[in-house]
């Protein structure tokens, strides 16, 4: 059984197994700390009934009239819980909240390489908006694509 509960300071001394993904972006913990604070309700994970943390979402929301949106920031679920369904609970979680803040749409950046996430925001109705050059930068800079998802409140869907 999994557990969605909100994300802890405690949390960050414990979710290392999840993140040592080669696709998952990592920070520093005052990045972490600084989302906890502003948005705590868009940081949320998923745990087994013994408290193993088996992955989790990092959001926020911002802009301003149409393009205010609810965005995803990190989200990844440890290898041994992968294909289980969990990204699609994390991700709706964050939808349902972006709902409630009143969001026209749901926006995150993705590696163009990342064929798996790409289908996957694809079956949960995501497309790409446009592709961002060079935005992932390492020993090979890379391109993202920005996948946007509408929400209610866009009734034009734009």
């Amino acid at each position: 059984m999994t557990t969605l509960r909100p994300f802890t300071c405690d949390d960050l001394f414990k979710f290392n197994n999840v993140n040592f993904d080669p696709l998952t972006e990592t920070y520093g913990l005052s990045f972490y700390t600084q989302y906890l604070a502003k948005w705590p309700e868009y940081f949320q994970l998923a745990e087994t009934p013994s408290g193993q943390i088996m992955g989790y979402i990092m959001g926020k929301v911002e802009g301003h009239m149409e393009n205010w949106h609810g965005h995803v920031t990190a989200l990844t679920v440890s290898p041994d819980y992968r294909r289980l369904g969990l990204a699609a609970l994390l991700m709706h979680f964050l939808e349902d909240v972006s709902e409630k803040k009143r969001a026209y749409f749901v926006d995150l950046f993705v590696r163009k390489s990342n064929q798996v996430a790409i289908n996957m925001y694809r079956q949960l109705g995501y497309i790409v908006y446009r592709t961002i050059l060079d935005y992932y930068s390492g020993d090979q800079d890379e391109d993202a694509y920005d996948m946007r998802m509408a929400l209610s409140r866009d009734i034009n869907k734009k």
